[in-house]
């Protein structure tokens, strides 16, 4: 898709927007990010992940520690400089059982979108919940404020009746800390929630009716999700089928990944889940792919790109889930007017070289700048002629970015891919 960037900028100014906003979701299991090395520099994987999708709030679980955090924080804000983490919390929990405490949950927001309001650990029998209380950014805040209430979590994982029992321990400890809550709180619950099936008495615990806070699926695909080809499009795990990365094998046939929210979300006009949302990123659905690497041409599809599923499948042995929320009220965003400039010309995937297009007033008056993620100047470009290559047959895969520093404007991005 062409980028365009501007040379003349008119006012940064506030605008309401429309009336209906969306807000987009993800979460997902890091696979012990950063001490889970198998895979050399797989940071790269999960910016090219995070870049394409773009979530407003990112949830994740096995992050090892505050040093990794920081790091996926950095990369959020090479994307958009308005992300925002909440504080690192170290969790403890799971000391008394398997002497663990190397994974952890965090949230990202788009704090122009959203400001953290509290957050705070619900400790467990085995791992802790991590809530966080969002205030969203609208104009009638101050009036009429909207809160959501993220709960992240990681249940105990494995097969057998003792994990089950301690998951359902750790969901029971959750729902003793819901019952202090309003009953019309908008919460989401995301997670790798380790079920195999609806039966377990954790999932239904979650879903019990007669909860202070019952929770549903978005997706409306509960059932028996293990081993179960029917329910391919939900599948987050495992996305490999071959040791060597790191993580779990064995291929694409469970759902252990989840975002759930709170009963009054379907129907909240103020906050709910826009109805066909629910996805499993880089899951295209196609009945092939049960029991296959995700990076196979068996879960090839529409919607996934091999490119994108190839760095999925070395990031993590987990696929992200997303799901889309939606107000009635209006945010008041600063949004940048800008005329086109400069143009990549064809795919922002390159191979050797990147084409720009360049508007005529330009030429020979600025140098462009070319970056890696990391912020690193690799190269520069003179602005000669109306069609610039850039020659790429010396990066590493991964994104790059393009900035001048005579003439400021929105960097262009693209992906190399040899």
């Amino acid at each position: 898709m062409k980028k365009l960037v501007g040379f003349t900028f008119a006012l940064l100014m506030l605008q309401s927007l429309s009336a209906q906003e969306n807000f987009k979701l993800m979460f997902y299991n890091l696979l012990n990010f950063p001490l889970e090395d198998a895979v050399p520099n797989r940071l790269q994987y999960l910016e090219l992940i995070l870049d394409d999708y773009r979530p407003d709030l990112f949830m994740v679980c096995e992050l090892n520690n505050e040093s990794g955090g920081n790091t996926i924080l950095n990369s959020l804000q090479f994307i958009n400089p308005d992300y925002q983490s909440a504080t690192f919390m170290l969790n403890t929990s799971d000391d008394t059982i398997s002497d663990q405490n190397d994974l952890q949950q965090l949230l990202y927001y788009d704090s122009s979108k959203f400001s953290l309001e509290s957050q705070t650990i619900v400790t467990t029998i085995f791992r802790d919940f991590n809530h966080y209380r969002l205030l969203l950014n609208t104009i009638e805040q101050d009036t009429d404020p909207i809160f959501v209430d993220v709960i992240v979590c990681h249940l105990k994982a494995s097969s057998g009746t003792e994990n089950q029992s301690l998951r359902a321990q750790m969901v029971e400890d959750l729902e003793a800390y819901l019952d202090t809550i309003p009953e019309d709180s908008n919460i989401v619950l995301a997670g790798d929630f380790n079920v195999y099936t609806q039966s377990e008495p954790a999932f239904q615990a979650l879903i019990d009716n007669a909860n202070n806070i019952r929770f549903i699926d978005p997706a409306n695909r509960i059932g028996s999700w293990h081993n179960n080809a029917n329910y391919i499009d939900v599948m987050t795990q495992s996305t490999r089928t071959e040791t060597g990365f790191g993580g779990t094998t064995g291929g694409f046939d469970d759902r252990f990944d989840f975002i759930m929210t709170s009963e009054n979300m379907a129907t909240n006009p103020k906050l709910s889940f826009i109805e066909d949302s629910y996805g499993v990123y880089g899951n295209n659905a196609n009945i092939n792919c049960y029991n296959q690497a995700i990076n196979s041409s068996d879960c090839a599809g529409t919607d996934y790109s091999s490119f994108i599923r190839n760095a999925l499948h070395n990031f993590s042995d987990h696929l992200p889930v997303t799901l889309e929320l939606q107000t009635n009220q209006s945010l008041s965003i600063k949004e940048l007017v800008a005329e086109s400039g400069i143009v990549i010309k064809g795919s922002t995937i390159v191979d050797d070289s990147l084409q720009l297009s360049v508007d005529s007033s330009l030429q020979n008056q600025i140098q462009l700048c070319v970056f890696n993620s990391l912020g690193q100047l690799l190269q520069t470009v003179d602005v000669n002629n109306s069609l610039i290559a850039v020659d790429t047959s010396q990066f590493t895969d991964g994104i790059y970015y393009i900035t001048s520093k005579k003439l400021q404007f929105e960097p262009l991005k693209f992906i190399v891919s040899h």
